[in-house]
């Protein structure tokens, strides 16, 4: 696919995955999520893609909320399916997928930004980052998995007060809150997420990708979280993975894991 709004590039089996409309602040647009929805979907499939680091370009956002102007004359079923769709196609997705993702927060990131951030399985952010879910103030909520991941991952009372003021809060609040992992400079943040992604991709693939699903069982109302966990954990035990992790251990060496 010849993407119009994004560049891909692979290295050290991580894909890296830049949103590429800086003069928007890398907004949002229909055409970027397509984009994002095909991105994801074809790493996800990749042998060659161990984990995916996304970000912004340029140094102000990473993604600076949605495109309003695409929605401003929606009506109810209209919204509803911008919603639905959006969150199966590319927040869903990514929460979902059972490669590592990271998200380097290099600026701003506001509204459907932040609940891209929200849906990576880790996050780390530049000391200039800033966060926020400013729907409120148009008269609308997140829509994108923003009111059920921000509580899931900082608590109800902080999510609340997020939501219903719309503040942004600094990098340093955000570490505060657990809403990210790691505040680093500007000008470290890629060398930092990806020597994270690499300690990540030094493990067993078959345990990352069952850890995974274990951990976003919790909180899923649709399944017991205690339950994913003693079934992914027995299905580790047929994989090779586990062969050699022991086998490793035992010989006192340095786990040679196989990705394909």
């Amino acid at each position: 696919m010849d993407y119009q709004n994004l560049l891909l590039n692979i290295d050290q089996e991580i894909l890296y995955i830049t949103i590429n409309r800086e003069s928007k602040l890398n907004a949002l647009n229909k055409a970027t999520l397509n984009e994002l929805n095909k991105a994801f979907a074809d790493a996800i499939q990749n042998v060659n893609v161990g984990g995916i680091i996304i970000t912004g370009a340029g140094e102000k956002a990473f993604v600076a909320g949605a495109d309003i102007s695409e929605f401003s004359s929606f009506n109810a079923e209209q919204g509803k399916a911008l919603a639905a769709e959006g969150q199966k196609n590319v927040f869903d997705l990514i929460a979902n997928a059972a490669k590592p993702i990271i998200a380097a927060i290099n600026g701003f990131a506001l509204g459907g930004g932040l609940e891209l951030a929200l849906a990576c399985h880790i996050r780390i952010a530049s000391e200039n980052a800033k966060m926020g879910l400013p729907e409120v103030t148009l008269g609308l909520i997140p829509g994108y998995g923003g009111t059920q991941r921000l509580t899931q991952i900082i608590g109800k009372g902080r999510a609340m007060e997020m939501i219903l003021t719309a503040d942004m809060i600094t990098a340093d609040q955000a570490l505060n809150f657990g809403l990210v992992n790691k505040v680093v400079l500007q000008s470290q943040l890629l060398e930092v997420a990806t020597g994270m992604m690499l300690k990540i991709l030094s493990r067993s693939p078959k345990g990352i990708s069952a850890a995974i699903i274990a951990i976003n069982a919790f909180g899923d109302k649709k399944q017991d979280g205690f339950t994913t966990e003693i079934e992914e954990f027995g299905k580790c035990f047929e994989h090779p993975d586990f062969k050699e992790g022991v086998s490793a251990f035992l010989e006192k060496r340095k786990s040679n894991f196989q990705r394909n």
